[in-house]
């Protein structure tokens, strides 16, 4: 019986392209299926801990399941997962618009929220 971490390789070949990834390279380069993080490190579903070299790209500030921020995740989403910012609002957009109105040059008075940076430069650029 193969082993969890083979198992989730082989279903993951089946069915993803992976960004940023010469995908002919894991016909002999293994992808690396991983289980859990903390901190700095990956780990895999054999218990295998991995240093987070690249940072998942999003956690490289604070690092993977950092526990006062998956605690304000967690108290927004009991509160409000989502609104669109067409026509509504919500408080923690307004708190988070103003406190970097805050650090901005005098003459950026605005904010506008964008999900992504190719969308930042773009709305930038408009």
């Amino acid at each position: 019986m193969p082993s969890k971490n083979t198992e989730i390789m082989e279903r993951d070949l089946e069915v993803i392209w992976h960004p940023c990834t010469q995908m002919k390279d894991h016909e002999t380069l293994p992808l690396i299926p991983i289980a859990s993080g903390k901190g700095i490190y990956l780990y895999d579903f054999e218990g295998n801990s991995y240093i987070d070299a690249v940072s998942s790209w999003w956690v490289n500030l604070f690092g993977h399941t950092n526990t006062y921020i998956g605690d304000k995740v967690k108290a927004q989403l009991d509160t409000l997962e989502h609104v669109l910012l067409a026509g509504f609002t919500h408080e923690p957009a307004v708190t988070l618009a103003h406190k970097l109105v805050a650090l901005t040059p005098s003459e950026l008075t605005k904010v506008f929220y964008v999900d992504n940076g190719s969308s930042a430069v773009e709305a930038s650029l408009k």
